[in-house]
């Protein structure tokens, strides 16, 4: 039996008054709703009531002629005009908990892997938090072992370090993304798929994470057929829940797939908003998001019992063109870049990673003077061939001609081969330098 109290307390909660819009145009997925513009603000949320009396989530992203601009996170059949516009106040916050850990759940904090609710955390985390101020911010930690032994040899990832990894469609990034997620010594991982194809998912899971490793990971989702707001509110998500595990003191290892799919997402939002295309299209505010987003992650800052977020983030350069827009910006961002190329995968070595072209801005600092002195032999070997590989291949190089060319020739294939890995086939930061140095005849370091 409900107690008087109880019940004072219910009718206390109770509204004496519901304010509502109504929508007044539908515009391919934009909805302006009238009657309620002096009470919203971009970024607020609103619930929008379908004919058929479904709940459609909707976000603000803009204002016009005395009209909110709304676009639904999911679809918006059955909206009309007349229908009801509510503001939801609780909007922008997602409540993670350590029991996220291997769970996959959407942009809206949802579990969609069929293991029951999530538990809500004791703590509301804003998903467009600031990142740590510049000058509290620790510097980046030690070397990292991603498992994979080329990055840990020629492009060295130091903890709280940004690397962008840089590849046209199909040339083996999602795999490379898989054996990082698998293999990286991280206390936690947090990986976002935004814009993947649906049946990848389990593929990931199963094949790529395994049990291992997903017992430390959590995975956020958007597909490709959800709605840009969906696919935008998946970054957010990821870096918001990285994030939280950060602040509990872990090494957070977080990774997008990709960061082009979210610019993507944000271009058609900031179209449909009505701001003008600039640069093949993208509006102004894509270039003015991806910072925000990508700085949430790298090192913590100065406060006792803090980790660190190193991220590691997919690029699908357009048209194998590593120069374009959106390229072009997160290149300059990150903290380094892993340039993948299909001529590479074409000859069969995989990962198809062009050493001449990947950076780490961390290197040569992080190395000891033995390691730095190996890979500068190594890569000046590599690069003596490369530019000497069209003349090699026509025949038109005779042996004895040049003793560098000679010296590259003779330790070409050894080391195409050290640069290829398979995918269940981990190595360790020490193996790599050993190899390396069992390779070119030089003391290990």
């Amino acid at each position: 039996m409900i107690s008087l109290g109880d019940l004072a307390k219910e009718i206390e909660g109770v509204r004496d008054h519901v304010i509502y819009g109504t929508v007044a145009v539908v515009r391919g997925g934009l909805i302006e709703v009238a009657g309620i513009t002096g009470r919203l603000a971009v970024g607020w949320r609103c619930r929008v009531v379908a004919r058929d009396g479904r709940e459609i989530e909707c976000e603000v992203v803009g204002f016009e002629e005395g009209k909110v601009l709304l676009m639904a996170f999911d679809p918006i059949q059955g909206v009309g005009d007349g229908c009801r516009a509510f503001i939801d106040r609780s909007s922008g916050v997602l409540n993670p908990a350590e029991s996220w850990l291997g769970r996959v759940v959407d942009p809206l904090g949802r579990p969609v892997d069929g293991k029951g609710p999530l538990s809500i955390g004791d703590k509301a985390c804003s998903l467009y938090s600031p990142p740590p101020a510049a000058h509290a911010r620790r510097r980046v930690g030690a070397k990292i072992d991603l498992g994979v032994r080329a990055l840990n040899t020629f492009v060295t990832c130091c903890r709280g370090q940004r690397l962008g990894i840089f590849a046209g469609s199909g040339v083996g990034k999602s795999t490379l993304m898989s054996m990082l997620a698998r293999y990286t010594a991280s206390d936690v991982n947090v990986i976002g798929l935004v814009g993947e194809r649906g049946r990848e998912l389990q593929e990931f899971i199963e094949d790529d994470l395994g049990p291992e490793g997903m017992a430390r990971s959590v995975v956020i989702v958007a597909t490709s057929d959800q709605s840009p707001l969906m696919r935008r509110q998946a970054a957010y998500v990821t870096l918001t829940v990285a994030e939280y595990f950060r602040d509990r003191g872990n090494q957070v290892m977080c990774m997008i797939d990709s960061i082009t799919r979210f610019a993507m997402a944000q271009r058609e939002i900031g179209l449909a908003a009505g701001e003008p295309p600039t640069s093949k299209g993208y509006p102004p505010t894509v270039f003015a998001e991806l910072p925000r987003l990508l700085e949430r992650a790298g090192p913590g800052d100065n406060r006792a019992g803090t980790g660190d977020i190193t991220g590691l983030f997919t690029v699908l350069v357009d048209g194998d063109d590593h120069n374009e827009p959106i390229a072009d910006a997160v290149r300059g961002i990150l903290d380094g870049h892993i340039v993948m190329e299909r001529a590479i995968g074409e000859r069969g070595r995989y990962p198809a990673i062009n050493i001449l072209r990947s950076v780490s801005r961390t290197m040569p600092r992080c190395n000891s003077e033995a390691e730095t002195a190996l890979i500068r032999r190594a890569v000046r070997l590599m690069s003596t061939y490369e530019d000497m590989a069209e003349m090699i291949r026509l025949g038109a190089y005779k042996a004895g001609s040049n003793m560098e060319v000679d010296e590259a020739i003779h330790y070409h294939q050894p080391l195409e081969e050290f640069l290829t890995q398979r995918k269940d086939q981990p190595d360790s930061l020490g193996q790599g330098y050993t190899k390396l140095a069992e390779i070119l005849g030089m003391p290990a370091p």
